[in-house]
């Protein structure tokens, strides 16, 4: 039976690097869906403290996680020779920055060294860590291409970047659409069709690079419009004009407009960061993206301004008391 079909009939063995605030949703919402999932982690008491049903994050509560420890669809582990049982591998881990700012891919390196040490013919394999275009196809297939691996044919290699939004009751790992993009058709259709086991929307990419791309995007939209939104109240604030009322009478224009509010600066485990992936990668090849360079230094000032709150001009800390932003993502 090939991983199409153990996925179709839901009996894939399923094992997600990293059980952070990405991988243990990812893991407990696949183990309810009926497949069998192992959570592969190197954090000692990360994993001893799941073993125990004791949940860290907000997204998966204890009471959830129990049941399934119980009845073996989910099982936390340190030992990476669960992989080479596995049908279905997804690497879920951080994706740093340097002190220098550039990207620190350490992590999804180790992650993906542990993969090809126990890669087996017929595997599906998925990156969902945030990290620069050319990360799955740079990095990932010549490790897998080393051990025998023939992308498309013996080996499934796609990129779907993580979306969740944590402690957001609202949209949750089911709720938030897929990205996928695969390295060749068949390995796109697979990815496709695993997440479409527990997400209602699959998006299909024409590759990877449009997959890591997508979300880089998301997240620079982000930052930039805070940047704007925060320079925008000091703007306001000399002009002795509220900046919340301003903000909330563009927003009533039905299209081609969406509403930021100042705030203390960005923060979260993405939004500070990603923008660096990109701008990176783009300097690697003879471009500078000078946009984000300056909504990063002009986010980077407003973080530093709000670490005072008496420092933001009145119209700012009355916007900000009124409608805080979510600054936090993904």
């Amino acid at each position: 039976m090939n991983v199409s079909e153990r996925i179709e009939q839901r009996i894939a063995r399923v094992a997600i690097i990293g059980q952070g605030y990405v991988g243990l949703p990812l893991a407990v919402e696949f183990a309810r869906a009926g497949f069998t999932v192992v959570g592969v982690d190197n954090d000692v008491d990360r994993v001893a403290g799941l073993g125990l049903g004791q949940s860290y994050t907000p997204d998966v509560k204890s009471a959830d996680l129990l049941p399934l420890l119980a009845n073996g669809r989910y099982t936390p582990s340190t030992n990476f020779a669960v992989l080479e049982e596995s049908d279905v591998i997804v690497i879920c881990v951080p994706t740093p920055l340097r002190k220098s700012k550039d990207p620190d891919i350490s992590y999804v390196m180790a992650a993906a060294e542990e993969v090809s040490t126990h890669f087996r013919p017929g595997q599906l394999v998925i990156l969902e860590s945030t990290t620069y275009p050319g990360t799955t196809e740079e990095l990932l297939l010549p490790m897998l291409e080393a051990r025998g691996g023939r992308v498309g044919e013996n080996v499934f290699l796609a990129f779907s970047p993580e979306r969740i939004d944590p402690a957001n009751g609202k949209f949750q790992v089911r709720d938030i659409p897929k990205v996928v993009g695969g390295v060749t058709a068949e390995c796109t259709r697979l990815a496709a069709l695993f997440y479409g086991q527990i997400i209602d929307r699959v998006q299909p990419v024409s590759s990877p690079k449009v997959a890591e791309l997508a979300k880089l995007y998301e997240n620079v939209f982000r930052n930039i419009n805070i940047a704007l939104a925060n320079e925008f109240a000091l703007m306001c604030s000399r002009l002795d004009v509220n900046t919340k009322e301003v903000i909330d009478a563009a927003a009533t224009k039905p299209f081609g407009f969406m509403p930021f509010y100042p705030g203390p600066g960005i923060g979260g485990h993405c939004i500070p960061l990603d923008p660096f992936y990109l701008s990176w990668k783009m300097r690697l090849n003879g471009y500078e993206p000078r946009f984000i360079q300056r909504s990063t230094s002009a986010a980077a000032a407003s973080t530093a301004l709000g670490s005072s709150p008496s420092a933001w001009p009145t119209s700012a800390r009355s916007a900000t008391r009124a409608s805080r932003p979510r600054s936090r993502s993904s």
